[in-house]
């Protein structure tokens, strides 16, 4: 989804997933609920962790050290981000890195353009540069 820019993740967070269709590996219209979400420090809200615990979709999201910090100052259940969530947040850099060789083209990082059909179409034409430029397979 392209928002202005002047909005935040957090506010979006919902509207992102429920557009994500997770293909399956046989034959079958692809699910509407991913299992397991991986998200940085800008997604943490109780509004996001409740309508992620509602659809059962386990969320890997570290918690803002201001948040850590409210957290202790009141008794409840602390958010446990583990061993094991460490580990699977390794696979979050992936993501930073293709963010990171898409701004490397100006106007995506600038986000200039005043339609947003340009931008969206200036972030597919980059992907797929850069696609072609790597040496990784196809998508599936």
């Amino acid at each position: 989804m392209i928002t202005s820019g002047n909005i935040n993740d957090t506010a979006m967070m919902t509207a992102v997933l429920e557009n994500v269709r997770v293909p399956r590996a046989g034959k079958g219209r692809p699910r509407t609920r991913p299992d397991r979400i991986l998200a940085d420090k800008g997604y943490p809200s109780k509004a996001n962790r409740a309508w992620l615990r509602d659809r059962r979709i386990a969320a890997t999201i570290p918690e803002r050290n201001d948040q850590i910090a409210h957290r202790r100052k009141k008794p409840g259940r602390p958010i446990d981000f583990g061993d094991q969530q460490q580990g699977r947040y390794k696979g979050r850099n992936v993501v930073e890195r293709c963010f990171n060789r898409l701004k490397q083209w100006r106007g995506i990082a600038m986000r200039s353009d005043k339609l947003a059909r340009n931008y969206r179409a200036a972030v597919s034409l980059a992907a797929t540069l850069i696609w072609i430029k790597t040496d990784l397979p196809p998508p599936a």
